[in-house]
């Protein structure tokens, strides 16, 4: 990342300072201690000394929506957290959350490290919430798997951990072959329509990842995400967006600088419009108009 990002949140009140991150570095958890059941994560006790305990946001690895709330949810290095009424509260465990994907049933699905005194295995492998990221369980793949890149659509779930798997359980997972490792992926919303960036260019699957064509954005495609079943965003390699109304055939390379994207979020508004959300620089950002005007949501 590049310029300082670093916020501090203590006893509900969010601090920003800045600073930069080059990689994120994993936390072993420890043995199990208390009456929890193996491989399941809740937020810790409300302790004084806890609650007071300042933690600090270094990298935000994914940006979504909660379809239940309507809110912004950053999954970091430090676990979950959410935006509202202009506040960031955590949300949940610290669990670096390498990958975060929102299930069509509003299930949470991620991927990651445990945090210290986390009582996940390291590396989590997928995890799922199903109360909005407050606790985690292990569905498959624990101490094997760290997807950096996930996705989540009616036909299962699709992550990228060193090999292509999809699974349209969750806990049995097929190897998928792809020309090159994927920065990132996404399911479209009705179909389950993959998508894929990669050095060999921006892919598209409609057979669940067994086969690939390429589509020929009017820039490297960096990141990409599905607005509905036919509108495709992507960030550039020039640090632009790029849409696409028919799934992939046209393309319109939109003309302003956002600057390079960690995270990409987008989806058609009920007024019609397309929702961009973008992380650069720390900052999170969002546009309706394709990056022509933009709005820090959270700096």
């Amino acid at each position: 990342m590049n310029g300082p990002v670093l916020r501090a949140l203590s006893a509900g009140a969010l601090v920003l300072a800045f600073g930069g991150l080059s990689a994120c570095v994993a936390t072993t958890a420890p043995d199990a201690s208390g009456s929890r059941p193996a491989g399941t994560a809740s937020s810790p006790p409300s302790e004084a000394d806890e609650s007071n305990a300042p933690i600090a946001i270094t990298h935000i690895h994914a940006v979504a929506r909660d379809p239940e709330t309507g809110e912004l949810l950053l999954a970091t290095h430090e676990g979950l957290f959410r935006h509202v009424k202009g506040e960031l509260s955590q949300n949940g465990p610290i669990i670096d959350l390498m990958g975060f994907a929102v299930g069509p049933n509003g299930t949470f699905y991620a991927s990651g490290h445990p945090g210290i005194g986390v009582d996940l295995p390291q590396p989590v492998g997928l995890i799922t919430s199903a109360d909005g990221g407050l606790s985690w369980q292990v569905t498959s793949r624990g101490g094997e798997s760290d997807f950096h890149a996930l996705t989540v659509g009616p036909k299962g779930v699709t992550g990228f951990d060193g090999t292509l798997r999809t699974s349209t359980d969750g806990r049995s997972w097929t190897d998928r072959s792809i020309a090159a490792p994927p920065r990132a992926l996404a399911a479209s919303p009705t179909s389950g329509t993959l998508l894929a960036t990669t050095a060999a260019g921006l892919l598209l699957s409609t057979d669940d990842a067994a086969t690939w064509q390429k589509l020929t954005p009017p820039e490297t495609a960096v990141l990409v995400a599905w607005a509905d079943e036919q509108t495709i965003v992507t960030t550039t390699s020039a640090g632009r967006l790029a849409t696409s109304d028919d799934a992939g055939t046209t393309w319109t390379l939109h003309p302003d600088t956002i600057g390079t994207a960690d995270s990409l979020f987008a989806e058609r508004t009920t007024d019609g419009k397309v929702e961009i959300i973008v992380v650069v620089d720390g900052k999170v950002l969002r546009t309706t108009d394709a990056g022509a005007t933009t709005e820090v949501v959270v700096q």
